[in-house]
C-alpha cells in the first residue's frame, strides 16, 4: 500500500440540492460503489454479530438515501442522521434526524455507531468532536476510503459506469480517506477502546472499535 498525503476538499454531491437530478444520480452511483466495495454487506454482518449492543440502539451517521439505515432497522432500533430530509420509503419504525449532527440537542448515544463513507468529509476539530460522540457508544463500525495509490487506480474501473458528480468526487474522497492508525488518533479514542482495522483489496478501510474489550 502506497499512502497519499491526506487532503480534504469539497465534493460536488455535498453542495447540490437534495432533489437535483445530478444529486439523485450521485446517490445511485454511491450504491454501486458500496456494492463493489462490499461495504454494506460487511457492516450488516458486523452489526448482526453484536445484537446485544444493537438492542441498545443503532445510529448511522451520514445516512443519505436511507438504504442501509432501513436494513439496520431489521437488526435493532435504528436512527439515521443526515442533512437531507427523511427518505419517503424509510420504514416507520426507523427514526430519522435531519440537520447538523453537532447540534447540542442531538445527544446521540446508544449501542452501535455506524458510518459508511462519511468520516472522510471531516478533519481537525470536527473529527475530534465526532470522537466525542463516538465515545457515547459501545461499538463503532466504520468504513472509509483507503487513502492509497492503489485505491485511486481501482476507482478508475468504475468511472465509465458513473455520472459526472461521482467521477469528480471519487478521487477527492480517496485523497481525504484514511490509513490504519488514522481514525483512532484523529477521533481521540482513549486507551480503553480495542480497535481493529483492515485495509481491503477493494480500496476500503474497515474499522471496528469496542469499548472495554
Amino acid at each position: 500500500m502506497i499512502p497519499l498525503a491526506r487532503r480534504v476538499e469539497p465534493e460536488w454531491l455535498d453542495s447540490l440540492p437534495h432533489d437535483d437530478p445530478r444529486a439523485r444520480r450521485g446517490r445511485r452511483d454511491l450504491r454501486l460503489v458500496n456494492f463493489a466495495m462490499g461495504n454494506e454487506r460487511w457492516i450488516l454482518r458486523t452489526v448482526a454479530a453484536h445484537r446485544e449492543h444493537a438492542a441498545e440502539g443503532i445510529v448511522e451517521l451520514g445516512a443519505g438515501s436511507g438504504a442501509l439505515t432501513a436494513r439496520l432497522g431489521k437488526i435493532g432500533p435504528t436512527l439515521g442522521c443526515d442533512l437531507a430530509p427523511r427518505p419517503p420509503a424509510l420504514p416507520d419504525a426507523v427514526r430519522w434526524a435531519e440537520g447538523d449532527l453537532f447540534a447540542p440537542e442531538r445527544g446521540l448515544a446508544g449501542g452501535i455507531l455506524v458510518a459508511n463513507l462519511f468520516l472522510h468529509h471531516f478533519e481537525g476539530e470536527a473529527l475530534r468532536r465526532l470522537g466525542e460522540i463516538a465515545q457515547r457508544f459501545r461499538l463503532l463500525v466504520f468504513v472509509e476510503p483507503l487513502r492509497s495509490c492503489g485505491a485511486l487506480v481501482l476507482s478508475g474501473a468504475l468511472l465509465p459506469f458513473v455520472g459526472d458528480v461521482t467521477r469528480h468526487d471519487m478521487p477527492i474522497s480517496i485523497r481525504a480517506g484514511f490509513v490504519p492508525g488514522d481514525l483512532p488518533r484523529f477521533l481521540g479514542l482513549p486507551s480503553g477502546w480495542s480497535v481493529t482495522e483492515k485495509a481491503t483489496m477493494r480500496g476500503a478501510l474497515r474499522t471496528v472499535a469496542h469499548l472495554g474489550k
